[in-house]
This record gives C-alpha cells, sequence and structure tokens, in this order.
C-alpha cells in the first residue's frame, strides 16, 4: 500500500491515495498505522477517495482516529487533501479553484495559494456554520450544570472536586471549549491528565474533544487540544474554529482571530457572526507533505 505522510501544523496523518488502490479494514490499519514506536507514526489514518456518485466534488476523504475509530471531520486533515490531490493530480478535477471536497459534514470549498514550485502550501477551509443546540453538539445537558453564558454548561472532572465553566460547540464533530488563565506546561499537564475523563464524560454521548484556552487579547489566543480517539494533538483545525466561535458567544474574543497551537498559528474567521443566522468559519493554514512510502500488505 503507497502512502503519503502530511501534517498540518504537527497535527499528523497517513494519507492513502484511494483513486486507484483499496484498503480493507481501515479501522483496524488506522491503529497499526499510527503506532509512533512499532508503525508510521500519526494522529490517525485518512483515506482520499473518488466523490460518491452524483456528488460535486473533487475528492473524498474519510477519516480515522488512532484508536481505530471513524471521525466526522478534520480541519488539518482536509488541508492536506487538498494538497494532496492538486499535487499528485489525484481525478480529473485536480487543478479546481476552489477545489471542493466531500466528508461526513457535506461537501466543503476550499481555497489555496501555491509556492513557486506550483504546490499547494496554503489552504482556506469554509468549514461551515457552527452547531450550537446543545442536542445537536451533541451533550446531554440533564447531565450538566446551566450557566447564564450561551452555550455555556458546568463541566465536572470525573473522579475529581474540579469544575470548569465549558462552551460546546459543533464544527460537525463536537467540541468543549474551556477557559485558563494560561496556557503553560502546568495546564498540559492536566489536560493529559484529566483528557481521557473528560472526553468520554457521561454527558457525551459521541465522546467530546477538549480544549484549554489563554486569551492574550480580542483578536489572539493561546490553546491546547485533547482529541477524542487521539489524544493530546499539536493542532486541531475544527476545535480552533470552536475556539473561534466560543470567543465570540462569550464576548472575549473578535470573529477573526489568530489561534496559537502547539504546532503553530492558524487564522479563524467567524463571517456574519452577529447576524441572525451566522454564516461559516473559514479557517486558514499550511498543508505539508513529509514523506511517502510503502506499507506492506
Amino acid at each position: 500500500m503507497r502512502f503519503i505522510k502530511m501534517t498540518g501544523l504537527g497535527n499528523d496523518y497517513v494519507y492513502v491515495d484511494c483513486f486507484d488502490q483499496s484498503v480493507e479494514h481501515p479501522a483496524r490499519l488506522a491503529q497499526v498505522v499510527s503506532n509512533r514506536n512499532f508503525g508510521i507514526g500519526s494522529d490517525g489514518l485518512i483515506l482520499v477517495l473518488p466523490p460518491d456518485e452524483g456528488v460535486d466534488a473533487a475528492a473524498r476523504m474519510q477519516m480515522f482516529n488512532m484508536d481505530g475509530s471513524e471521525g466526522q471531520m478534520c480541519g488539518n486533515g482536509i488541508r492536506c487533501v487538498c494538497k494532496m490531490v492538486h499535487d499528485h493530480q489525484l481525478g480529473e478535477r485536480y487543478s479546481e479553484s476552489p477545489m471542493r471536497i466531500q466528508t461526513a459534514r457535506g461537501v466543503l470549498s476550499l481555497a489555496y495559494e501555491t509556492d513557486s514550485h506550483g504546490n499547494v502550501k496554503t489552504v482556506s477551509v469554509d468549514m461551515g456554520s457552527p452547531i450550537l443546540q446543545p442536542e445537536d453538539v451533541p451533550i446531554d445537558a440533564e447531565e450538566l450544570t446551566e450557566t447564564d453564558q450561551p452555550q455555556t454548561f458546568k463541566l465536572s472532572v470525573p473522579g475529581t472536586t474540579e469544575r470548569f465553566n465549558a462552551t460546546f460547540v459543533s464544527m460537525g464533530n463536537p467540541h468543549a471549549v474551556i477557559y485558563v488563565d494560561e496556557v503553560s506546561e502546568e495546564t498540559a499537564d492536566l489536560l493529559r491528565s484529566w483528557g481521557e475523563a473528560l472526553e468520554n464524560h457521561p454527558a457525551f454521548p459521541e465522546r467530546m474533544n477538549i480544549h484549554f484556552v489563554e486569551v492574550v487579547d480580542e483578536e489572539t489566543v493561546k490553546v491546547l487540544h485533547w482529541e477524542r480517539g487521539s489524544g493530546p494533538t499539536l493542532a486541531c483545525g475544527t476545535g480552533a474554529c470552536a475556539v473561534c466561535v466560543a470567543g465570540v458567544l462569550n464576548e472575549m474574543t473578535n470573529a477573526s482571530i489568530t489561534a496559537h497551537l502547539p504546532g503553530g498559528p492558524l487564522q479563524l474567521q467567524w463571517r456574519d457572526a452577529e447576524a441572525d443566522n451566522p454564516g461559516p468559519v473559514i479557517m486558514t493554514g499550511p498543508a505539508t507533505e513529509v514523506f511517502t512510502g510503502d506499507w506492506p500488505s
């Protein structure tokens, strides 16, 4: 099986061109190739396939976390899908701009910039409008305590006396945004200690992505991520989008921000955030090819 290792700000996946090869048992394969000691090493596996019949798109993306669970969406991953389709000329529509990619959240539109060699270097993704109804995130609100802030509930860490205000946003996958005084190594240690318990909290029927956020100013935040099925990661694109939305809802940040993640910065803009029908979140960041190889069958 031929594969390409790609990364979006350190959020790395193994990508497989399924235009001309097939993958059996992708959930199990994701667990094996993701292992950083005995496999390729990644946050998961992403298959790049032809779009379903009748779907107006250049390609389809299917992603699996490192534990083998299938995810609905990956913001850093879809930027790399765009780069892979374009640079490796997959399918008949590889040169379209904007490029349309089919995902479990629908078809998303991606605009890209190329370098002097004609390869994609930066991608802006229309991530769609956030999903804000608690039952659609989804969370079981009866398991949590309401606050006077929109989309925000008191969240306890199972097995401890710790409680946080958490703002819940879905970008096709569920996110809990928790504000902290400072993002530091101590904060990262706490996230590593509590991440699994929070991810699997009984109020979260589909588990949860957890993000600790420090507000630097109205246009700048620092973020640490715990991704469901993968644990701590260097970047989470959908999570950064959720942080942008949560900042507006809580009147803590503007609708356009720079999110500094462990792997680097992402640019986020929530269009028409104050409108009756808010628009999509636009995410802009790099996509990088690391290496290619052959995985034994």
